[in-house]
């Protein structure tokens, strides 16, 4: 599933609702009164829209619920509902398979952070977030011991949030426990992407085979899942083992040819 503005803003915690989607049609509604009856003050709103005024007064004086305000910049970059076919979802889901093969997703602030590795390099990943419309920084390119990481400059927790719907996990991935369905959702190019983006950041090579094998300590239903998504992209065969995906070589000829 693409990100939606349902998702989204139930993303966000809230301590005066219950689902933080209410709050958002709320404020709409908010909106849509005073739109009708600019002279109408909090009190007077709030009594025809059964809101407490003290809520309503920050509503018709500028003010935007965190989530109303995510999902405003989510549409403005086109995250929200993208063409499955098109650039941006392309992006996305791009994006995401970087994230989960190689980055995280900061369980309080939803920003996203992706690792540079021996096959994935700093300027591979920037372009990744450029696709999606983010400009980035790079975090201890020049410390010893610490891994290099891309993440966004700006607008990060939105975008976070956006592939959190789209399937990622915030915080800990181990927990992750299903295989993102939105990567079926979208053309054979861009499957083929994700499966060739998880390999440059997990795969294990063998000098003597052309077997490889992506380990991960998460639950078998994703371990299943990623190996059905890769056996369906390559045409070969894929199983799953101890808390690993094994990669045939005639599998793995779809991503070394030679």
């Amino acid at each position: 599933m693409s990100p939606t503005a349902q998702a989204l803003a139930r993303t966000y915690s809230d301590r005066e609702y219950l689902d933080p989607w209410e709050k958002v049609l709320d404020y709409r509604r908010v909106q849509e009164y005073t739109a009708e009856h600019p002279n109408h003050g909090r009190t007077r709103v709030g009594k025809a829209l059964d809101l407490p005024p003290g809520r309503v007064r920050g509503w018709i004086s500028d003010g935007m619920p965190d989530s109303v305000r995510g999902i405003q910049t989510a549409i403005d970059h086109g995250w929200l509902n993208p063409d499955p076919g098109g650039e941006i979802a392309a992006a996305l889901v791009e994006l995401l398979a970087h994230v989960l093969a190689g980055g995280s997703i900061k369980a309080q602030t939803y920003v996203p952070s992706v690792t540079v590795g021996r096959r994935v390099e700093a300027d591979d990943l920037r372009e990744a977030f450029d696709r999606v419309g983010v400009e980035t920084v790079v975090r201890r390119a020049n410390e010893d011991g610490r891994a290099t990481e891309v993440l966004p400059e700006s607008d990060g927790s939105v975008l976070g949030r956006c592939l959190v719907t789209m399937g990622a996990p915030a915080g800990e991935k181990v927990d992750l426990d299903a295989f993102p369905s939105v990567a079926w959702d979208v053309p054979e190019s861009t499957r083929a992407s994700f499966a060739r983006i998880y390999i440059d950041h997990r795969a294990t090579e063998f000098a003597d085979k052309r077997t490889m094998v992506i380990q991960e300590n998460r639950p078998s239903a994703y371990l299943e899942g990623l190996r059905d998504f890769f056996a369906a992209v390559t045409g070969g065969s894929v199983t799953v083992g101890d808390r690993k995906v094994i990669i045939s070589a005639d599998a793995a000829r779809e991503f070394c040819p030679a």
